[in-house]
């Protein structure tokens, strides 16, 4: 069997429909407006829950734009409107608000609902291509994602307009979350399965090693303790404390190479000769997601956690944090 090899104008084609879908975006800007300040005002007083419906790729549009206002405070989902006309519009209360997605305006399935959502007194934010369609003009807002044509060759098929609809529900969640106050640990909340919530919610001292756990020395240990004390931690260095558990310092393989590399006596040093004083520490109730920070900026390993009065109370490395998923 032969292979359908792509012409020689894939590639320029392919970047004609970027074009085409990039300025489609972009001339949204211009419509963000007094249309957009009542959506908003809409969905922020509204005691129900809000309600994305659409058919066929506006349909699917709409279930992305359900999902990212539900995962960045606003409590939202999508409702089929042939559903909705065989009984899911008893989901539809008079708290509620409902964004109707039409490129044209004048869907039939969407058409057929208006009655029922009015007279139920949900309110209406209609995002539709054209502001003088049905739904525009019956809508108690109206959010303009009309494009100046498809990314189709044909002029066809829903590309840019789709791509413009999803781009203005992200711009309406964007200015809701920020309206809302909603923050890094609520999106964790609602994430809780995915690496980013581990991130967001997982503590330092959830990870954390303890007691036994924690390499550490007296100032005065010999470097072969001193060294004795990095392999029985297994996580690159030990934590040199005085009696009463203060940091004074780190020693760490590196140390170690250095000191060797520099033809130092260690059999007549003490590990206090040869440490890294002052390390960077971190408390228990940060959040792993600093750690992590700290670790990249300061291009280091291993972090002695301290409480507030300085004490040592635990260890960790990048290892522990790859196996608590937190990067």
């Amino acid at each position: 069997m032969n292979q359908i090899q792509p012409s020689s104008k894939a590639l320029e084609l392919a970047c004609q429909v970027l074009r085409i879908e990039g300025d489609a975006v972009l001339a949204l800007i211009g419509r963000i407006d007094g249309d957009f300040l009542q959506a908003l005002s809409l969905i922020l007083n509204c005691h129900g829950r809000v309600i994305v419906s659409g058919i066929g790729k506006s349909g699917h549009i709409g279930c992305k734009i359900a999902s990212t206002l539900a995962s960045t405070g606003t409590p939202a989902f999508f409702v089929h409107p042939a559903e909705a006309s065989h009984g899911d519009l008893g989901m539809i209360t008079a708290d509620d608000v409902m964004i109707v997605i039409s490129n044209s305006g004048e869907s039939a399935e969407l058409l057929n609902i208006l009655p029922s959502i009015k007279r139920q007194g949900a309110k209406l934010i209609a995002m539709t291509g054209n502001p003088n369609s049905s739904l525009a003009r019956d809508s108690d807002a109206h959010l303009d994602a009309g494009v100046a044509q498809e990314a189709c060759p044909l002029n066809l098929a829903p590309t840019a307009s789709t791509t413009a609809a999803l781009a203005l529900g992200d711009a309406l969640a964007v200015a809701l979350l920020d309206a809302r106050g909603f923050g890094a640990e609520d999106f964790a909340r609602s994430h809780p399965g995915g690496s980013l919530g581990r991130q967001l919610l997982t503590r330092i001292r959830d990870v954390m090693r303890i007691g036994m756990a924690i390499p550490s020395v007296l100032p005065t240990a010999s470097v072969a303790d001193a060294t004795r004390e990095i392999s029985r931690g297994g996580i690159g260095m030990t934590v040199v404390v005085t009696p009463e558990k203060a940091v004074l310092g780190i020693f760490t393989d590196g140390d170690l190479r250095r000191a060797i590399v520099g033809n130092l006596n260690l059999q007549s040093l003490t590990v206090a000769d040869i440490m890294s004083g002052k390390p960077r520490l971190i408390g228990p109730d940060k959040l792993t997601a600093e750690a992590v920070e700290m670790m990249e900026k300061y291009k280091i390993n291993q972090i002695p956690v301290v409480d507030e009065n300085q004490r040592l109370i635990g260890a960790l490395n990048m290892h522990d944090l790859f196996q608590a998923k937190a990067l």
